[in-house]
């Protein structure tokens, strides 16, 4: 546990008791802050009374009287569509509102890191797709090379239950827009951007305010080195704000599928490969076809992202390969589940939006495409490009005829349930085909949340 520095003696109020706010309650205890608690669920509220804590009503007038702080989980909204009421009090009472991320980075160092010989660093990975893997590949090829290293944020542990730092120690946190809009401090000493595509819209009034979110990771803390994929505008628009000019090595541009140019640091992917250039030459090259953990080109952009910010901690490129070799992959994130008769099933549930099913239709070339759910602002029109990679499409969810509809030019079986679609897609599966859970869509049609429907796709394949 990381105990929270500067509040010692004071009293500080949490808003949310799932596993963030529990354990930002705990570690601002184990700093000598005294925690009160409030959550909306009644059930939340006598779980957290068991453990000890004091849960004060902090939606009754007067309830912020001698409160120094705020600390808010992130699935509460502070902002749009509206304000949580509990969050307009504080404000209203003056009460600064933060959140265990901004915690995190203002007590992540202790006076005990002067005997270490290396100082531990932070590595913060944000992006719309592919930062869960990004932020696992960089934890994995450190752990690989014997770095020692934690992986915490929006994957595994919380940032506050993670052990204090070791000598020469790296954290690896993956950031949520959620996480980055609220904290009010943020210094990674290397950030990475992974890419942007619309998600989130009415957390964050639109896309501008979704975009600002994720910006504040690199304006607010000024990291040392800034890891940055181009491949969209608003990539290109934050790389070009850290740099200091072509040869600025503090910023390192990342892309999947055009070869980048200059006297600057790149790293870049094209046909399988990826290759490293600084000042105009070419110093490192990784053959990616042959990584099963890392198929397609999107998770070629990942791997560059995990490269560049290796690279940055002086990791040399045969060492980063060898890693990569080895890197399994993420439960729900491409990953290959079973092989029968020539026929790959790949479990890719966190393909929650247009954009991320996108990418997963483009890793193969002919899919038998498990889709449907709750789906999301915009519809599909994003996928259309892509259906020449599908040799049919099997919908599932409650929204399953309206999401057929809208595959034109691809064969649709409305089958509703998981169930019936792997039976449907596996009798029609011929060697050499896909079978691909790549959603599309939301999970809570049918599903408490991505895992358990890649779970239960995973059960219809196995039997398990």
């Amino acid at each position: 546990m990381i105990p929270v520095q500067g509040y010692a003696g004071l009293t500080v109020a949490v808003l949310g008791l799932g596993r963030t706010g529990r354990a930002a309650a705990a570690a601002l205890a184990a700093g000598d802050a005294h925690p009160v608690v409030w959550d909306d669920s009644l059930t939340a509220r006598e779980a957290a009374e068991a453990e000890g804590f004091e849960v004060r009503n902090l939606t009754k007038p007067a309830a912020f009287e001698g409160v120094a702080a705020l600390i808010v989980s992130p699935g509460i909204p502070h902002l749009f569509p509206a304000p949580h009421p509990v969050i307009a009090a504080a404000w209203d009472a003056d009460v600064p509102v933060d959140n265990d991320i901004g915690l995190f980075f203002r007590s992540f160092a202790t006076t005990e890191w002067e005997e270490f010989d290396t100082a531990p660093r932070v590595i913060a990975v944000t992006g719309s797709n592919g930062k869960s893997t990004t932020a696992a590949l960089i934890h994995h090829i450190l752990v690989e090379n014997g770095r020692p290293s934690q992986l915490a944020g929006n994957i595994g542990r919380g940032v506050l239950d993670i052990e204090p730092a070791h000598d020469g120690e790296v954290v690896v946190l993956e950031l949520s827009s959620y996480q980055t809009d609220l904290a009010r401090s943020l210094t990674p000493d290397v950030a990475v951007w992974t890419n942007l595509s619309p998600d989130h819209l009415d957390r964050h009034g639109g896309f501008g305010g979704y975009f600002a979110a994720k910006r504040r990771l690199f304006a607010e803390g000024g990291p040392d080195r800034a890891v940055i994929g181009v491949d969209e505008t608003e990539g290109r628009y934050i790389a070009n704000q850290l740099s200091e000019g072509p040869g600025d090595d503090r910023v390192i541009r990342v892309s999947s599928g055009q070869k980048l140019v200059g006297q600057g640091w790149s790293v870049f992917a094209r046909k399988g490969f990826l290759s490293e250039y600084r000042k105009g030459r070419q110093v490192g090259s990784i053959d990616l076809r042959g990584i099963r953990g890392l198929p397609g080109a999107h998770n070629h952009q990942n791997a560059c992202a995990a490269y560049a910010a290796c690279r940055t901690l002086g990791l040399g490129p045969k060492g980063i390969e060898a890693a990569m070799q080895t890197y399994p992959g993420l439960p729900h994130r491409s990953q290959v589940v079973a092989e029968k008769d020539g026929v790959i099933f790949v479990n890719d549930s966190k393909a929650t939006n247009v954009d991320s099913a996108a990418k997963a239709l483009q890793a193969f070339a002919k899919i038998r495409w498990i889709c449907g759910g709750l789906q999301k602002e915009g519809g599909l029109d994003g996928l259309l490009p892509y259906l020449d990679h599908v040799a049919k499409a099997y919908v599932i969810g409650r929204e399953a005829e309206d999401f057929a509809r809208q595959l034109t030019g691809a064969e649709a079986e409305v089958c509703g349930t998981m169930d019936v679609a792997v039976a449907r897609a596996t009798a029609d599966a011929m060697p050499g085909d896909v079978v691909l859970l790549a959603p599309a869509a939301a999970s809570f049609d049918q599903y408490d949340n991505f895992e358990k429907r890649g779970e239960d796709f995973i059960r219809c394949v196995t039997g398990g």
